[in-house]
């Protein structure tokens, strides 16, 4: 029995991880959010999708200068902002979309360093690589390079990186402890882990776990706060701090996609999303 009841649960996973690689093809190629059912609005016209951005503390000139489409309004955060890189370092984006933070991480590390973005969907993967033509014309640089894989299986040799960063994709994983095992596989000692995320302050009710959707519409596979900084902790990562950012509080609030509203509508009376959701920074660091 032990054995079917795993089959099931890596069946569970799969199908998870297949509505969410649907899901955000979809908004690759160019479809509405509530035909994706994806985070908030993500295939949101550019004026939004900016407005959003330097809502999270995106400086206007940095996103004036990413190429074409790379900024789908997906962010929960900015951990380009707060990961303070540096000239020479090896930059990991786990789900790097259509290379948004990987574009705006390149020129910090210039051309003794590195950017590598993974992930697991295709029509994503295209959608980077076909900006690095205009990365390249722009900066000068060719220090940016994008990965197919999962984020729970990285594409990258052990301790090779020296910041890993991430924005609004972990709590998409339905096995979201092997990708922070996966973190500290590849971290070099000292590295660094600087996560924009999505959390809970509290429980879901189950009404809210029932509607398959919300897997990716960053609600239903997060977690609490607690529960996240144990889970982290327990790869031995240390100096592990889980930090809420208020300003996302609004963007949940203001959403309009449809799923969002479903979501909202199957709470307790009298509640509201940001009663339960959080987005957060997540930072720690590989023990020397």
């Amino acid at each position: 029995m032990a054995g079917c009841g795993h089959e099931s649960s890596q069946s569970q996973d799969e199908s998870i991880r297949d509505r969410v690689r649907g899901d955000y093809a979809r908004v690759a190629s160019g479809l509405s959010a509530s035909a994706s059912g994806a985070c908030c609005d993500e295939s949101t016209p550019t004026d939004r999708a900016t407005l959003v951005a330097e809502a999270l503390g995106y400086a206007a000139d940095d996103l004036g200068q990413l190429p074409q489409g790379a900024n789908l309004g997906l962010s929960c955060g900015n951990p380009t902002a707060i990961a303070g890189l540096r000239e020479g370092q090896v930059v990991l984006d786990l789900g790097s979309g259509a290379g948004f933070d990987c574009f705006l991480a390149g020129p910090k590390v210039g051309a003794g360093g590195r950017v590598i973005g993974v992930d697991m969907t295709a029509e994503m993967l295209s959608k980077a690589r076909n900006g690095l033509a205009d990365y390249r014309a722009r900066t000068g640089l060719d220090n940016v390079e994008f990965r197919l894989g999962e984020i729970e299986h990285l594409p990258v040799a052990d301790g090779s990186v020296d910041v890993i960063i991430s924005n609004c994709v972990i709590n998409l994983s339905p096995q979201k402890d092997q990708v922070w095992a996966e973190v500290a596989r590849v971290l070099k000692p000292d590295g660094r882990v600087v996560v924009s995320d999505m959390a809970l302050w509290q429980p879901l009710p189950e009404s809210v776990d029932e509607i398959m959707g919300s897997w990716s519409s960053c609600i239903a596979g997060a977690i609490e706060i607690d529960d996240y900084r144990a889970m982290v902790e327990a790869t031995g990562l240390t100096d592990v701090r889980i930090v809420p950012r208020p300003e996302h509080k609004a963007s949940i609030e203001e959403c309009e996609d449809p799923l969002y509203r479903e979501i909202a509508e199957a709470l307790p009376p009298g509640s509201s999303l940001t009663d339960y959701v959080a987005s957060v920074d997540v930072t720690a660091r590989k023990p020397d």
